[in-house]
C-alpha cells in the first residue's frame, strides 16, 4: 500500500502542473489586464505602469507563470485586490464557518440518509418504501429557496425557535445556536435526493448473486444486509461523499448568504463580483489539491471496506 500511495502522490505533480497551467491560461486570456481594475479612477500611464510592475505583469508570460507556480508551492497568493488583506488570512478566517456548517450537514445527512435508504431498500415495493419514495419525490420538487425562506420566516421570525441570522466568535455558540436552522434547511434540501441515490446502491447490491447465495445458505436477512449488502453498497457511497468533500471548502453559498454566515461561499461570491483574481485563483487551486487528496483517500477507504479491492 505504501508503494501505491507514493505512486499516487507522484502522479499528483503533473496533474497539479496541468491545473496551474489551465488556471493561468484562463485568467491571462479571459481575465484581461487587472491593472485597469486596480487603478480605478486614478487611471494614468504612471499608475498603470506601477501596478503592472507590482503584479509582475510587465514580465514575459513564462516569468509570470513561474511567479504563479511559486505562489502555489508556497501557498502565498499575495493580497486581495478588493480588501488588500492577505489571501491566506481571508481563507483562514472564512474556512472555519463554512466547515462548521457543511461538515455538520454532511455528518447528519449521512447518519440519516444511509439507514433510511437501507431500510426502504429492505422493504422495497412495500408501503414503507412507497411512502418514503413519495416523500422524497415531493421534497425534491420544492425549490431550495422555498425551504430557506419559509424556514427563516416561520421557525425563526414567527416562532422564534432559532435566530433569524447571525454568527459569533465562539465555535460552541455557533454550533448550538446559529447552525441548527441552516442545518435543518440544508437537510430538507439534501435528504430527498440522497435517500433515493443511496437506495439505488442498496437495491443494486441486493439483486446480486452473492446475496441470493447468502440467503440460500440460511443467513438471516439482518446478516445479509449488514454483513454483505451494506459493505459493498458503501463503496459508491464513499465515492460520492469523497467527491463532495473538496467542495465543502466553498461552503453552502445560498445558506451562508441568507443566514449571515461569514464563510467561503460569501467570500467567493464577493471575489467573483469584484474580479478579485488572487482569491479566486487560491480557491481554485485549493479545491484541485483537495480533490486529488480525497480521491486518494477514497481509494484507501475502498481497501478498508473491501479487502478484495486491489490497489494497483
Amino acid at each position: 500500500m505504501s508503494a501505491y500511495i507514493i505512486r499516487r502522490l507522484l502522479q499528483m505533480i503533473p496533474t497539479l502542473l496541468g491545473v496551474m497551467l489551465l488556471v493561468f491560461t484562463l485568467f491571462t486570456l479571459v481575465g484581461g489586464d487587472p491593472s485597469y481594475i486596480l487603478a480605478g479612477k486614478h487611471l494614468t500611464a504612471d499608475v498603470l505602469a506601477n501596478i503592472r510592475a507590482q503584479l509582475g505583469l510587465d514580465k514575459s508570460l513564462p516569468e509570470q507563470f513561474m511567479i504563479f507556480v511559486r505562489q502555489v508551492l508556497t501557498l502565498d497568493f499575495g493580497t486581495s485586490w478588493a480588501t488588500q488583506q492577505p489571501v491566506s488570512d481571508i481563507i483562514t478566517s472564512r474556512i472555519g464557518p463554512s466547515l462548521t456548517l457543511t461538515g455538520s450537514l454532511l455528518v447528519v445527512d449521512l447518519l440519516v440518509a444511509i439507514p433510511l435508504a437501507a431500510t426502504v431498500a429492505y422493504f422495497r415495493g412495500g408501503l414503507t418504501d412507497r411512502i418514503v419514495t413519495i416523500a422524497c419525490t415531493v421534497a425534491m420538487s420544492i425549490s431550495a429557496l422555498v425551504y430557506i425562506i419559509a424556514g427563516q420566516y416561520f421557525l425563526a421570525y414567527k416562532l422564534e425557535l432559532f435566530p433569524v441570522r447571525g454568527w459569533s466568535d465562539s465555535f460552541l455558540v455557533n454550533l448550538l445556536v446559529y447552525v441548527p436552522l441552516p442545518l435543518l434547511m440544508g437537510l430538507m434540501v439534501s435528504l430527498g435526493p440522497d435517500i433515493r441515490f443511496y437506495r439505488s446502491f442498496f437495491l443494486e447490491e441486493m439483486n446480486h448473486d452473492y446475496v441470493r447465495t447468502a440467503r440460500a445458505k440460511g443467513l438471516s436477512e439482518r446478516k445479509v444486509m449488514l454483513k454483505h449488502v451494506l459493505r459493498n453498497a458503501m463503496i459508491p457511497v464513499v465515492t460520492t461523499v469523497m467527491m463532495s468533500l473538496p467542495f465543502m471548502m466553498i461552503g453552502a453559498l445560498v445558506l451562508e448568504n441568507f443566514y449571515g454566515i461569514p464563510g467561503m461561499g460569501n467570500e467567493v461570491v464577493l471575489a467573483v463580483n469584484k474580479s478579485d483574481f488572487p482569491v479566486i485563483k487560491a480557491v481554485t487551486i485549493y479545491i484541485a489539491i483537495a480533490t486529488m487528496v480525497f480521491n486518494l483517500l477514497a481509494d484507501l477507504v475502498y481497501k478498508l471496506i473491501d479487502p478484495r479491492v486491489q490497489l494497483k
